[in-house]
């Protein structure tokens, strides 16, 4: 008989880890404050609920996006040092990183995993994924984006926005109480992308760069809006349906805002696999056969069913053992 509560706690434990990906999915990429402030920066409050603040000895240095109840994805070039969690912490909820307010929650880093392909500044798998020291609430101001498998393609010219509490330029800082920036920056093929960077390369001081198969340009030719330094980490989120998913990570760019300098981004989808084996629970959206991309609805009552059936099918295999115990 005393191995009953043992029991009945595996149980347990089966049916969390079962419902928490199925409640990330049910409520991913979903905002609770749907208007725009057209042609504005500041964002609103609760505007982009995935958005976190990655903080180093409570000052914030890069950004990322909230994925489940526990993981954050963020840039590999963000942490130099994966072994120091204690420095870490987590900003979730917050508008302004100045006295963030009520709707704002602080959580310490359990760790931290790069992509182990990441090879430096500029180079490919800039991903890394940071595991919270507790799950959070879901709430009206923190909530997940959603994360797209590989059949989700996102067109050139689609028209996405990105986020951070990083620099308006290259001389100056957010000034306080830094509240979240926005920006919507269309999607730039590929290949364009590619020779924009070699246009000018030599005059513009920097080594000419090439844009690998994992990487996902965003922006403007002309320059004038990008993201800069101190947004790294952070998401780029394209509305699809009625849902947020997340296209890209914020890697690298040289300069902030330079003419035939676009943003450049890690494509989350080309690092699926990976995500998907340091956070198994995590529910992926898909994109319909033919070309088409699903429909959040149908794609979110699918997630919705799947990690409880997952969660049952687990009781039913343990459940006659507790019984025989009883």
């Amino acid at each position: 008989m005393g191995q009953v509560p043992a029991l009945a706690l595996l149980l347990l434990l089966l049916l969390r880890t079962g419902t928490q990906g199925a409640e990330a999915s049910s409520v991913c990429g979903r905002q609770r404050t749907l208007n725009r402030l057209v042609g504005g920066q500041d964002a609103l409050e609760g505007e982009w609920p995935w958005q976190v603040s990655i903080q180093r000895n409570g000052s914030h240095f890069c950004g990322g996006s909230l994925i489940t109840e526990q993981w954050v994805l963020t840039a590999a070039h963000c942490f130099s040092n994966t072994s120091q969690t204690s420095l870490y912490q987590v900003l979730l909820g917050a508008r302004q990183l100045v006295k963030p307010g009520p709707h704002a929650v602080y959580v310490q880093v359990k760790r931290v995993e790069r992509n182990p392909l990441y090879q430096g500044m500029a180079s490919s798998a800039d991903v890394a994924l940071v595991e919270l020291a507790a799950p959070v609430t879901f709430t009206d101001y923190i909530l997940p984006v959603c994360v797209p498998d590989p059949s989700v393609a996102f067109e050139t010219g689609l028209r996405c926005w990105v986020t951070g509490w990083g620099s308006p330029s290259e001389q100056e800082r957010l000034p306080n109480p830094r509240v979240l920036q926005k920006l919507a920056v269309p999607v730039i093929d590929t290949p364009m992308c590619d020779r924009l960077y070699r246009t000018d390369a030599e005059e513009s001081g920097f080594q000419p760069k090439t844009i690998k198969d994992d990487m996902l340009c965003a922006g403007f030719a002309e320059g004038k809006k990008d993201a800069c330094k101190g947004d790294s980490g952070g998401p780029l989120v394209c509305l699809v349906g009625q849902s947020w998913l997340q296209a890209g990570v914020i890697s690298w760019g040289e300069g902030c805002a330079r003419r035939n300098r676009p943003g450049v981004y890690i494509r989350v989808t080309s690092h699926h696999d990976w995500i998907h084996r340091i956070v198994p629970e995590l529910q992926f959206r898909q994109a319909r056969s033919g070309g088409q991309k699903r429909g959040p609805r149908d794609r979110q009552i699918a997630g919705r069913n799947a990690a409880p059936c997952l969660a049952a099918q687990a009781v039913l295999l343990v459940l006659p053992a507790l019984l025989a115990f009883l």
